[in-house]
């Protein structure tokens, strides 16, 4: 049984986040882009338990890694951010992995 990111030591989650790179480099190059998408998006999540969510504070702006993006924290739950990119009035949840700390 596969134990959840929450359940994992650090050296868990670093074992796992590699395991996740070495099936989304293969998954690329056999042109699988979807399957790539989730082990890209696996790897981002699991790197989000790395990070301490007590250092990301609602109503701070961070910007986003690899976006051109800013991001406005509205509230956290555990290790996703719940607010707004670029002054959207759409509400969206996003690991704190993708958040660049000040």
């Amino acid at each position: 049984m596969e134990k959840r990111f929450s359940e994992m030591t650090t050296y868990e989650l670093n074992n796992e986040i590699a395991q996740l790179n070495e099936k989304a480099k293969k998954a690329e190059q056999m042109g699988m882009a979807s399957e790539f998408a989730v082990y890209e998006r696996k790897m981002i999540i699991a790197k989000a338990y790395l990070l301490n969510p007590d250092d990301y504070l609602p109503g701070e702006t961070y910007e986003m890694i690899d976006e051109q993006s800013s991001f406005l924290i509205s509230y956290m739950n555990g290790r996703f951010a719940w607010g707004y990119r670029n002054g959207s009035s759409e509400l969206e949840g996003v690991p704190i992995s993708v958040l660049k700390l000040k």
